[in-house]
């Protein structure tokens, strides 16, 4: 639903920038008063005008309305929580933990540790 709601807005949104910019200006009125052509227009001098301005306030609260589904839709797919509620996932290492020694294994000082891989206890 989410996605045709989208695809629904972005054309209203691609719409309306044509409409704006095919409406000419508030000065334009002059021009057609000379006779620049529009009044041999399909909707007649004045027709036009009103109709396109009358598509645009329509299709402007078609995309007001988009604008707010789409703000409902997003806002309902998230869930209600708190951030300070929701836990930090726990880091998992890759050295496993460490385990108590065997009773028969001699513990070695701190003076003498071995090397990995090596039977003779270095000394550093």
């Amino acid at each position: 639903m989410t996605t045709l709601v989208i695809f629904f807005h972005v054309l209203l949104g691609l719409t309306l920038i044509g409409l704006v910019l095919i409406q000419h200006g508030k000065g334009a009125d002059a021009g057609a008063a000379f006779g620049s052509g529009s009044s041999g227009t399909v909707f007649g001098a004045r027709g036009a005008t009103t109709f396109f301005q009358k598509l645009t306030s329509w299709l402007i609260a078609a995309f007001f309305g988009t604008s707010l589904l789409l703000a409902y839709v997003i806002d309902a797919s998230h869930n209600v929580g708190s951030v300070v509620d929701s836990r930090a996932p726990t880091e998992q290492s890759d050295v496993p933990a460490r385990q108590d020694r065997p009773a028969d294994v001699p513990a070695v000082s701190g003076a003498q540790e071995s090397q990995p891989g090596s039977d003779v206890p270095s000394v550093q």
